[in-house]
């Protein structure tokens, strides 16, 4: 009996033993970390960063060749329409010269005549869209048409008005470019009268000196940029997309500023997606096609100035409730996306039909529930059917 009793021992130990050794080398469940699957807002944006800059800026050149005398303004004074900002004693002049400055004038007023038809073409196409937003407003009321409708009217007539506005500064400027190119003769016609041969550079704006270009005296050649003005109150967004990321933007679509400074976002239009791009050299140096889009304050810039630095994103699609799953869960299995699911403590794939993305989440059109629990970050040591539990 008593050795009957230490074999059952014996056997028990053993087994405990043989089992401690089997449970420590079972693979120990990996750890990782989960997300739910959830319903709620979704938006996809491309992003870059731009600059605000003056909405009407103005280079004030030489226009004949001369001795430039020092320029009295500096960055930041006000200067009113027509004010003198810079003095310039022109040199002799020539036949061919006094050619070339009479030919001057002449396409400083095909442009100014230019400028005067695309303000009247503005101003038609703003007149045209008051009407069309009045017509909208007693649509909407009777039920017509759709407030999205009614939203697009307000949107049109906003970029008209922005749209006249610049074409009016734009005449402004060119009846100042006829001015400045009719300065040089005027310089001519004294030297011939034996009269005063200094040539006057005058502001063709109202506004505020955003740069002076040439400060010192010095000799300088026709054509010569002296000093760039503005108003620095009226400030637009630009910035340069790559041509791809270009593509996905709609005029209209909102931008939203952020890094500028400030707490809170501040919001601004997409008015003019440019039609050509240009070739940037990126920092590793790659050749990329880029294309400037340019957009209109809708919140009051405050701060901002001429050349601040934002960080812009453009809204390309947005809806309210979509089932999402954060991107970091998906990941590529042959030609599609696939996500672990946790069930019963272990990983099991599933294949997935995803729709817009943005640079954290994604859109899940098929292929799981809302409230699975997916694995963020997998890793290759998970695989179907692996054994893991949360961090």
């Amino acid at each position: 009996m008593k050795k009957k009793l230490t074999r059952i021992v014996y056997f028990l130990l053993t087994l405990f033993v043989v089992t401690l050794v089997v449970v420590a080398f079972l693979p120990a469940p990996i750890k990782v970390e989960t997300a739910r699957v959830m319903r709620g807002p979704l938006r996809v944006t491309v992003d870059e960063e731009g600059e605000a800059r003056a909405h009407d800026r103005f280079v004030v050149a030489a226009p004949i060749a001369g001795r430039l005398s020092r320029v009295e303004l500096h960055d930041g004074d006000s200067v009113s329409l027509n004010q003198v900002v810079a003095v310039i004693n022109p040199v002799p002049i020539d036949q061919r010269e006094r050619a070339e400055l009479t030919a001057r004038v002449q396409s400083a007023e095909a442009l100014k005549r230019s400028a005067d038809e695309a303000t009247e073409h503005a101003r038609a196409d703003h007149e045209q869209a008051m009407r069309d937003l009045r017509r909208a407003e007693n649509l909407v009321e009777s039920g017509v048409i759709s407030r999205q409708s009614l939203e697009q009217a307000r949107n049109a007539e906003t970029i008209s008005k922005n749209e006249l506005e610049a074409a009016k500064f734009k005449a402004q400027a060119a009846s100042s470019e006829v001015s400045v190119a009719k300065a040089g003769l005027i310089a001519v016609e004294s030297e011939q009268n034996g009269l005063s041969r200094l040539v006057t550079l005058r502001s063709p704006v109202r506004g505020r000196v955003l740069r002076v270009i040439e400060k010192s005296e010095r000799v300088v050649t026709s054509g010569t940029p002296i000093i760039t003005v503005g108003d620095p109150r009226k400030l637009e967004v630009v910035v340069d997309f790559l041509s791809t990321d270009a593509v996905k933007v709609r005029q209209g679509a909102i931008m939203l500023l952020e890094n500028w400074g400030g707490e809170a976002a501040l919001r601004a239009r997409v008015r003019r997606i440019e039609p050509s791009a240009f070739t940037k050299v990126s920092a590793l140096g790659i050749e990329e096609q880029r294309t400037n889009i340019v957009g209109d304050f809708v919140d009051p810039p405050g701060p901002l100035g001429d050349g601040y630095r934002v960080d812009v994103s453009i809204i390309v699609w947005e809806a309210e409730s979509v089932l999402r799953i954060p991107a970091s869960a998906l990941f590529r299995h042959g030609d599609g996306w696939s996500v672990f699911v946790v069930e019963n403590a272990k990983a099991i794939r599933r294949d997935l039909e995803i729709g817009h993305r943005s640079q954290f989440e994604a859109e899940v059109l098929g292929g799981i529930e809302e409230g699975d629990a997916v694995i963020v970050h997998p890793t290759n040591q998970i695989g179907e059917g692996a054994k893991v539990e949360n961090r």
